[in-house]
């Protein structure tokens, strides 16, 4: 959303002033004349941060029985894809691997670190409080840091991945993405999701330890969730299937009202909010 309201070219463009903020939504149909939506079906698409959106029926989807909504906005939505894509396409691990996931008590992270545990790997975590490190724990992680504890970030990262890291799953960039090219395996992975340390910063920090990106022969690759839209009745029904069997687990910070979308947005970079951050309206 931050790159939504910069007026620097981006995957979309940016949104008007005086129009909806544009965001995901789930809601209930009220009133159709598209023959495929009846009154009362449970839809998900572009909704924007408004009580009441007119859509083309083409640009919705319907919600599957028996799935909440609140579930469609993250675990079993676009963050669940994204953890989903950006961890078996992206980091293509493999058995036994350590991956390291920043912002990892966030909606993608912590999906990705149950991927993870679920597939085999060694999983650490860093977080920005002990409630999130603790609930990372028990969601999967191996080791979850405290980055805003931490006397010594590099050595604790390095201290709780004895093996390198063959993975790195970055949502924040900057100081923890220098930290990981340090400690990169032979023919690592680094997966850029996002990097929402830098997103407001007034001078953006680029990683020093690059380099390691040659001597380890590793691959850094951004990856944005659009460019598997085709693939998503692969990746559905496969987080729907482990979100039942509970090898998936949600977490929501939830936030009233329309009026409250502003400071719930600022929230995230405030680190307040854990999970996924849920408008009800």
């Amino acid at each position: 959303m931050i790159g939504w309201l910069s007026p620097r070219p981006g995957y979309m463009p940016p949104v008007e002033i005086g129009s909806a903020m544009r965001s995901g939504g789930a809601g209930e149909v009220i009133e159709s004349q598209d023959p495929n939506f009846q009154v009362g079906d449970k839809v998900t698409g572009m909704l924007g941060w408004q009580e009441y959106s007119v859509m083309e029926g083409k640009s919705l989807n319907k919600v599957f029985p028996g799935i909440p909504l609140h579930l469609t906005q993250g675990l079993l939505g676009m963050t669940g894809l994204t953890a989903y894509f950006g961890f078996f396409d992206v980091c293509k691990p493999k058995v036994g691997e350590t991956i390291l996931v920043s912002g990892a008590a966030g909606a993608t992270g912590s999906v990705v670190v149950q991927l993870a545990k679920n597939f085999g790997c060694r999983v650490v975590a860093v977080a920005g409080a002990d409630d999130k490190c603790q609930w990372l724990k028990e969601i999967g992680a191996d080791v979850a840091i405290n980055y805003k504890t931490s006397q010594n970030l590099l050595k604790d990262v390095f201290e709780a991945t004895p093996n390198g890291i063959d993975m790195f799953f970055d949502n924040v960039g900057g100081e923890i993405l220098d930290i990981a090219l340090a400690r990169i395996n032979l023919n690592s992975r680094i997966t850029i999701c996002g990097g929402i340390s830098q997103y407001t910063a007034k001078e953006t920090v680029g990683p020093k330890n690059y380099l390691n990106l040659v001597i380890k022969r590793s691959i850094m690759q951004g990856f944005l969730i659009l460019d598997y839209s085709a693939r998503f009745p692969e990746a559905f029904p496969k987080m729907v299937g482990w979100w039942k069997e509970g090898k998936l687990q949600s977490k929501e910070t939830y936030v009233d009202g329309i009026e409250s979308a502003p400071k719930a947005l600022v929230g995230l970079f405030e680190g307040s909010s854990m999970g996924k951050t849920t408008i009800r309206v």
